[in-house]
């Protein structure tokens, strides 16, 4: 797929995108979600290839191609690795579905309700790697843990920061200002996102697009303005710990956002399932994602 290609696709939305990207201190997590419990690796390395393993046997099943699943955001191992001999980011061009690149460090402390992303060293020449690569374009994130809009402004001053510099690199970001879905102050801080969302989203000059990554709302529709923005490609909703049948039912409510779920997609996966299992789990997770991405209920917004 060339760069047309794939906003095409992308801006359609006809399905969702599959974010492979755990990394570090959440990689044991996953792999114990998968039946490896830690203890099983010796060092990180080992860790790694394990999750590796993983990601391959997921992207290499019949069940994920590009008819339901429109993208895929790597990790930068995922992105450097294999798939039966095949680089990873070509597998998926192979499937139809566009690869991202998960950028971001990790975050800092918490301040003013909200940890920023950590600093990101050597990102151009990430960038211009993942671009060789074939890679659409970037995820960064940033968590927001209270209705702060200090906070909450410096998130989206610092997001788009960076989404410049993805910009200028020919790729397309996906901002990603979580909001924490255990925040008693959780419809506060997503009026608030919104707001800022809109505030830097109008000064962009140009033509350049990015694309949002949003938690599920506490209010169905709040983002609603912000998917029909000339400046979005396309919005996406990560479940945020939501269990998959909840995060697909809130995902159905909300006109304008397709999914863009990792341990949702991923939960009933596991490591001890036969292929034709595995296959079958895979598969059944997709189309209930798809479903509630493509198709809206009637009291959606």
């Amino acid at each position: 797929m060339n760069t047309a290609e794939m906003t095409a696709k992308i801006a359609a939305g006809h399905g969702f995108i599959a974010a492979l990207d755990q990394s570090g201190g959440s990689t044991p997590k996953a792999l114990k979600g998968y039946g490896i419990e830690e203890g099983a690796w010796a060092d990180d390395a080992g860790m790694f290839d394990l999750i590796h393993q993983m990601r391959v046997r997921i992207i290499t099943s019949p069940t994920f191609t590009g008819d339901k699943v429109i993208a895929a955001i790597l990790f930068e191992r995922t992105m450097d690795g294999q798939a039966n001999g095949t680089p990873v980011p070509q597998a998926l061009h192979d499937r139809g579905v566009v690869p991202f690149l998960k950028i971001d460090k990790g975050l800092e402390d918490e301040a003013n309700g909200v940890q920023l992303m950590k600093p990101m060293p050597g990102l151009d020449a990430l960038l211009t790697r993942a671009a060789t690569l074939g890679l659409f374009g970037t995820k960064e994130r940033s968590v927001i843990n209270f209705a702060n809009r200090q906070g909450i402004a410096a998130i989206i001053a610092q997001q788009f920061e960076v989404a410049q510099q993805v910009l200028g690199q020919g790729m397309v970001p996906i901002i990603e200002p979580e909001v924490n879905i255990e925040s008693p102050e959780r419809a506060e801080a997503d009026a608030i996102l919104a707001d800022e969302l809109k505030k830097a989203l109008d000064a962009m000059t140009g033509d350049a697009k990015v694309m949002l990554k949003l938690s599920l709302p506490a209010n169905r529709g709040q983002y609603a303005t912000l998917a029909a923005h000339p400046r979005v490609l396309k919005v996406v909703a990560l479940s945020g710990g939501f269990h998959r049948a909840e995060a697909c039912g809130e995902l159905a409510r909300n006109k304008g956002m397709i999914a863009s779920f990792s341990r949702a997609l991923l939960e009933d996966l596991r490591f001890q399932m036969t292929d034709a299992e595995f296959d079958a789990s895979l598969g059944a997770a997709i189309d209930e994602i798809y479903t509630a991405s493509v198709e809206k209920t009637a009291d959606a917004a």
